[in-house]
């Protein structure tokens, strides 16, 4: 209210109006069985289209009722955890390899994998000026809002916009997943200069390195890495390359390209989606929270005293009050997530190596404590696990990476994922989505100015 005084004393009377107008009976949701975010009764998501790009699965059907099963993800029938073990065995990076799968639908050979490097490479550039004229000259301290405008840019350099052919959109989605990590880099190094007062460093890219190494070496102002941290950062990416049609920025990505709009109001409208911070934005509220546990619980070590400490805030009386342990739970999942399996699988040399494994065991302390405390407040209601934002805002961390860059680096990944639902929506689609609301207005006869 004191702000809207503070700006115009004028809203103030349409503020309460609006209120009253605005109230809709919760009850209404359940008498009319609204199926609220799309979900069923028993959280499952209701189906609203088919897709050969991705599977996440948490749970099997049986006799018509979910049962809680093991997390699987799989990219075009590959299950992730393979595509990460093998990558990281053999010391090679994978991203790449995931981005040519989800787009083209196969596996690639040695040669055609190079071939595909080499045109992700080619279209890193951006176009003359791009740098100066909408990064320099009109930073954001939001690395998400500039990244979202300059997708939107892109749309008056590109010769062919609204040409929604198999072939434009291909060449259109490679330039899009080139370009991200050096849109957002370069925005980050704005972001630094204009509003934190430091140098700016704007480094190029470098034409023989794979993504994950790019970035790391444009973050950093002595471009320095090691190949453990970019292994690490290429995992990362892998596991937030897709995660199914039914998320909310891919199916934003779906729900816009129904429309027959271009590639980049598509893609636009998912960076906006995974911006919120129910989406892409929760690997930051577990950072917070984190912290707020370091501070406030006296010995890390002891796991009664966490416990205690995350009833407290299930209860809203400790971190924000929202009564959320933030990084538990997740839409499908039940049993686990896969890809907090691996993150905790390989990150702990990490965290070994940077003398931090401390940190690691708080992180898994509090996990394992807030499973505890959150399935007794649950009881048998619902099958809870830790989900990929656990550990993930934990390990970018690790790898000297700031918070304002963590939903940045999943909208680095998931433009592969984005891409590819595209062209399948366009291409299979073949309808404009759109669901129904139930109308809760009641007719009423109009009154003229001098009758109201």
């Amino acid at each position: 209210m004191q702000s809207i005084q503070g700006n115009n004393p004028h809203l103030v009377q349409l503020f309460d109006e609006m209120k009253v107008n605005y109230a809709i009976d919760p009850r209404q949701f359940n008498h009319y069985n609204i199926k609220r975010g799309l979900r069923n009764a028993d959280g499952t998501g209701v189906l609203a289209g088919v897709t050969g790009i991705g599977s996440v699965q948490g749970y099997h059907m049986i006799d018509g009722e979910p049962e809680p099963a093991p997390g699987r993800l799989y990219y075009r029938g590959y299950d992730v955890q393979d595509i990460v073990r093998t990558h990281m065995a053999e010391s090679t990076f994978g991203f790449e390899e995931v981005v040519y799968l989800l787009l083209v639908g196969s596996l690639p050979n040695r040669e055609r994998l190079s071939r595909f490097d080499a045109a992700l490479s080619s279209a890193r550039k951006l176009p003359r000026g791009f740098i100066e004229d909408m990064i320099l000259k009109a930073p954001s301290a939001n690395i998400m809002n500039k990244l979202s405008r300059c997708v939107l840019a892109l749309y008056s350099f590109d010769e062919r916009p609204d040409d929604t052919s198999m072939e434009n959109l291909l060449r259109q989605s490679v330039e899009l997943i080139a370009r991200f990590p050096i849109i957002v880099a370069n925005a980050y190094a704005a972001k630094k200069h204009y509003f934190d007062g430091e140098s700016l460093y704007i480094h190029v890219p470098d034409e023989n390195l794979s993504v994950a190494e790019n970035f790391l070496s444009m973050l950093r102002p002595n471009r320095r890495y090691t190949k453990l941290e970019a292994h690490i950062l290429d995992m990362m990416l892998v596991l937030h390359a897709e995660h199914g049609g039914g998320n909310n920025s891919a199916f934003t990505c779906r729900v816009l390209s129904s429309t027959g709009t271009d590639t980049y109001g598509a893609i636009a409208g998912a960076v906006n989606s995974l911006k919120g911070p129910l989406h892409g934005g929760a690997n930051a509220k577990v950072m917070e929270m984190y912290r707020n546990v370091r501070e406030n619980v006296h010995d890390p070590c002891n796991e009664n005293e966490i416990y205690q400490y995350m009833r407290k805030i299930l209860d809203r009386q400790a971190n924000d009050g929202s009564g959320k342990i933030y990084g538990l739970g997740h839409a499908v999942y039940t049993i686990s997530d896969p890809r907090t399996q691996i993150l905790k699988e390989y990150a702990r040399e990490l965290f070994e190596r940077k003398g931090r494994l401390a940190d690691f065991k708080l992180m898994e302390s509090i996990e394992q404590q807030g499973l505890r405390a959150l399935q007794e407040k649950l009881g048998d209601r619902k099958n809870v696990c830790a989900n990929v934002d656990m550990y993930s805002g934990l390990i970018y961390q690790m790898l000297g990476i700031p918070e304002e860059l963590f939903t940045p680096l999943f909208a680095i990944a998931r433009i592969a994922g984005w891409c590819a639902h595209r062209i399948e929506e366009v291409y299979t689609g073949g309808r404009i989505i759109r669901p129904a609301y139930r109308s809760m207005v009641h007719r009423q006869d109009y009154v003229t100015m001098e009758n109201r």
